[in-house]
């Protein structure tokens, strides 16, 4: 018997076409964003390296209980600010397939009031 031929997510698919051009370096590693229904995760990562150098969710204590968008939005401030505390200033977004809209727009605007570049 035959399995079924692996089948990719629209999302999936579109991750890998962002994912071919967004490659994070040592002087540029990529901002990733996990977005699931409750929740949002931001990380900062070296592909070089495959090692995550800042992360950030609406996990952390300092995020608060608010709505959605601007708990998104709180998380790209306290992404930028860990990411600055690291020494990170330029960074690639990589909005993992979704949508440039709503809370990974958020996310991204309260990432460049934080002071990241891209």
């Amino acid at each position: 018997m035959r399995s079924k031929p692996h089948m990719l997510t629209p999302r999936k698919k579109r991750h890998n076409r962002v994912r071919a051009r967004a490659i994070g370096t040592p002087e540029r590693p990529r901002l990733n964003v996990f977005r699931s229904l409750n929740h949002i995760y931001a990380q900062v990562i070296d592909d070089s390296e495959g090692r995550t150098l800042v992360a950030a969710s609406t996990l952390d204590k300092s995020v608060g209980d608010s709505p959605k968008i601007e708990q998104a939005k709180a998380v790209g401030k306290l992404v930028a600010e860990r990411a600055k505390a690291a020494g990170l200033n330029k960074v690639v977004f990589d909005r993992g397939g979704y949508l440039y809209h709503g809370r990974i727009k958020a996310l991204a605007e309260g990432a460049r009031e934080g002071g990241l570049d891209f």
